[in-house]
C-alpha cells in the first residue's frame, strides 16, 4: 500500500510539474517517488534485476540518465530523455495495459475510433526493438 502510494503520487508530481512548464523541485520530487514507489510494490532486489537486464541496459541508461539530468537541474531535456527510456523499459507492458482499457466501457469505445484504433494497434504491438 505504501508503495502504491509513493508510486502514485511520483507521477503525479511529474504530471503537475510538467503543467507547471517543467518546474524543476516537482519534477525531482516525482522522479524519486516513482522510483522509491517501484522498488516498495516490487521489491528493491526486483526493481534492481528489472532494470539492469542485459537488453534493457539501453532504456535504464535513458531513464536513469533523464532523473539524473532533472535532479541536477536541466528539467525539459532530463524529461525528454526520461520519457524516451520510459517507453523503452515499459513497452513490455502496453499490450497488457491496451487491452485491459479496452474492456473498459467508455474508454474502450473512444479506443475504438477509426482514427484512434490504428494508433492503439500499433503502441499495443509486443514486438521487441531493443
Amino acid at each position: 500500500e505504501i508503495g502504491m502510494g509513493l508510486t502514485g503520487f511520483g507521477v503525479f508530481f511529474l504530471f503537475f510539474g510538467m503543467i507547471l512548464f517543467f518546474d524543476k523541485a516537482l519534477l525531482a520530487i516525482g522522479n524519486v517517488l516513482f522510483v522509491a514507489g517501484l522498488s516498495f510494490v516490487i521489491g528493491v532486489e526486483r526493481t534492481f534485476r528489472f532494470f539492469f537486464q542485459k537488453h534493457k541496459m539501453k532504456a535504464t541508461g535513458f531513464f536513469l540518465g533523464g532523473v539524473l539530468i532533472v535532479l541536477i537541474g536541466w528539467p525539459l531535456i532530463g524529461m525528454i530523455l526520461e520519457i524516451y527510456g520510459f517507453f523503452l523499459l515499459f513497452r513490455g507492458f502496453f499490450p497488457v495495459v491496451v487491452g485491459f482499457i479496452r474492456r473498459v466501457p467508455v474508454l474502450g469505445y473512444l479506443l475504438n475510433l477509426p482514427g484512434i484504433s490504428s494508433l492503439v494497434d500499433k503502441v499495443g504491438e509486443s514486438n521487441n526493438m531493443v
